[in-house]
């Protein structure tokens, strides 16, 4: 169960990582990303990046609350659903936010 607070504390970063994007606040993305975006887009953008990256920390948070609860219970189907979300909440989080710098940078790099 304590193995599983790092995993938590870092899905609760991501997150608010996220939170902090989604408010049109793109200081902690790339200076790329800073300097392509118009001025007027910076919100938009901002939502949509931001959004896949709370996806990703929501990921992360319902996978490590899986584990405690596999580690207290030993119910072995928790482990494979939360591998599941997790791996679901990346491969989306990430579409999202690709999508969301391809729509406003036309391109990731």
């Amino acid at each position: 169960m304590i193995a599983q607070i790092p995993v938590l504390l870092l899905g609760l970063l991501i997150s608010v990582m996220g939170m902090i994007n989604m408010t049109g606040n793109i200081n902690s993305l790339h200076s790329y990303h800073r300097h392509r975006v118009k001025e007027e887009d910076r919100v938009p953008f901002g939502r949509m990046v931001g959004g896949g990256t709370l996806t990703v920390g929501v990921g992360v948070i319902a996978f490590s609350v899986l584990m405690m609860i596999y580690d207290a219970t030993a119910a072995q189907p928790l482990v494979w659903i939360g591998v599941g979300v997790m791996l679901t909440c990346i491969i989306v989080g990430l579409a999202i936010s690709f999508w969301g710098m391809f729509k406003y940078n036309k391109g990731i790099f």
